[in-house]
């Protein structure tokens, strides 16, 4: 039995319906993630979703990397991000203005805000991109339409935020799966058995107990835990680039009367400092920017 207090993901398949799925629950992770700012409860939860979103959607990916989700410019909220890699480390933030009462009305911007879904492959350094149109303020409606719109590929999502935790489960039917041709309600089937979970077993059941009870007569096969984790991809390596691009006159810009211009990563509040030498160094072409110390 998995132990459902820790963070995981979980792989599965429904063969007899040629399905397969991704189960997703996160607490640690999810505490660290929302701790970083004073949330409006309506945001923090479509962060906790989102969060748990680009953890799902890593499930199937078989390579290094990386898949991030993100939202900008959706009426009162600059950006909803959440990043999820293929090593199991999660990081998401949101930003936002004004009060936020209900997340009806979060959407609705001119011009219509777009979803994007970044996957990198850090192996063959290459980036894909995926955008629909945000038409519908649930996020896991938003997701479906994203698959089948982009990889042609359909996709049920449900996702939950509550209670100190996030999860999520999403099924996806395995294209030629002879099961599949040979059983043409199958994919009907298993939508109306994943939407009789309520949000609560998806924060509260156990995996194994959870998909048996939804799917005992779909065969299912359970794949083993991985764990999942709060990490930042930060270093001063790329803060470094980061100040690169905006500039040597904005740059020096940001130096303090102490003589340091100092980056907090938003995401993990880590602390990067640049004096006027470093700053030098890093719009010198070829030359390394020296190790400092950092602080969380």
């Amino acid at each position: 039995m998995s132990d459902f207090t820790h963070d995981f993901l979980h792989r599965f398949e429904l063969e007899r319906a040629g399905v397969r799925g991704v189960f997703v629950r996160l607490a640690e992770s999810w505490r660290h993630v929302r701790e970083r700012a004073d949330y409006p409860p309506v945001l923090a939860d479509l962060l906790g979703r989102t969060l748990a979103a680009s953890a799902l959607f890593t499930g199937n990916i078989k390579f290094d990397g990386a898949l991030s989700i993100q939202i900008k410019q959706a009426g009162p909220v600059g950006l909803l991000f959440a990043e999820c890699g293929s090593d199991g480390r999660l990081r998401g933030l949101a930003r936002w203005q004004g009060d936020i009462a209900e997340s009806s009305g979060l959407f609705h911007a001119q011009p219509a805000p777009l979803l994007a879904i970044t996957i990198d492959n850090r192996e063959s350094n290459q980036r894909y991109q995926g955008l629909v149109p945000v038409e519908d303020a649930q996020l896991a409606i938003l997701f479906e339409r994203y698959f089948e719109r982009s990889e042609q590929l359909p996709t049920r999502v449900m996702l939950a935020c509550g209670d100190g935790r996030c999860a999520g489960l999403m099924l996806q039917r395995i294209p030629g799966h002879v099961h599949a041709d040979d059983d043409a309600d199958a994919w009907n089937r298993v939508g109306h058995l994943l939407a009789s979970a309520s949000e609560r077993e998806l924060l509260t059941v156990a995996p194994e107990i959870l998909l048996y009870r939804l799917f005992h007569e779909e065969s299912v096969r359970l794949h083993a835990a991985k764990p999942l984790v709060f990490g930042c991809s930060c270093s001063r390596e790329r803060v470094a680039a980061m100040l690169h691009s905006l500039g040597r006159a904005e740059a020096e810009a940001a130096v303090r009367e102490d003589g340091v211009a100092e980056v907090t990563c938003e995401f993990c509040n880590t602390q990067y400092r640049f004096d006027r030498v470093d700053l030098e160094q890093v719009f010198r072409s070829g030359q390394d920017v020296p190790v400092a110390p950092t602080q969380h």
